[in-house]
């Protein structure tokens, strides 16, 4: 993977994960960085189909296992079609979401078992993980507010759309939880502003991180 930069974008539904993503691609792009941005579920045909029965097929009962089990799924072919091969050639690498949602969400979220998650995760993945990991935080409120507002423009919400306040303040708390264990990884920003303002510390850190010497 020499050459290559591996950044992960976190958070809870509604915060910009996807914006800002997409944001610091065309900015480092502009610069002249071969970039490539993907996103979870999804990045290969696998992935899109898987992402379609998790997101879209509501009428299908999964339980937080068989949900973290079609990520991992879709993580590994993810990781070994699209990911190592464009580390390895030097890109940066912006992926919506990584193996913190699965956490976050299947785990703090809805239970099931952390040890057990971790254990998949690392079998998908192996040793790759993001160099850093932004991880855009709000108060539940602001979560809940921002889907309500995207329910009214297209009711098809996914299965993780729900108005269910304690749901999204554990996975809010387990994400804070996560980050608290890695904070050489995780870089923490207030999603409740200016998307602008959220870029500029986005790109001020990727920028501090290019800058280092190598290790």
């Amino acid at each position: 993977m020499s050459g290559g930069l591996f950044l992960s974008f976190e958070g809870g539904e509604g915060l910009g994960k996807s914006l800002q993503a997409a944001r610091l691609g065309e900015t480092l792009a502009g610069r002249g960085r071969d970039v490539l941005v993907t996103r979870e579920p999804g990045g290969t045909p696998l992935g899109e189909r898987i992402r379609e029965v998790l997101l879209h097929a509501r009428g299908l009962a999964l339980g937080p296992e068989a949900q973290a089990l079609l990520f991992s799924a879709a993580r590994a072919a993810h990781v070994r079609d699209v990911l190592r091969p464009a580390l390895a050639a030097g890109k940066i690498v912006l992926a919506d979401r990584f193996f913190d949602s699965t956490l976050a969400y299947q785990g703090y979220g809805l239970g099931a078992d952390l040890e057990g998650l971790r254990a998949v995760t690392r079998f998908a993945v192996g040793g790759l993980r993001p160099e850093r990991t932004f991880l855009l935080d709000a108060p539940v409120e602001v979560t809940l507010a921002r889907l309500r507002s995207r329910g009214e423009r297209d009711d098809r919400w996914d299965r993780f759309h729900f108005d269910d306040r304690a749901f999204y303040e554990r996975v809010r708390d387990g994400y804070l939880r996560l980050a608290a264990a890695e904070p050489g990884r995780f870089v923490v920003l207030n999603a409740d502003r200016d998307e602008g303002a959220i870029a500029r510390d986005v790109a001020r850190s990727v920028d501090e991180l290019l800058a280092a010497p190598a290790r």
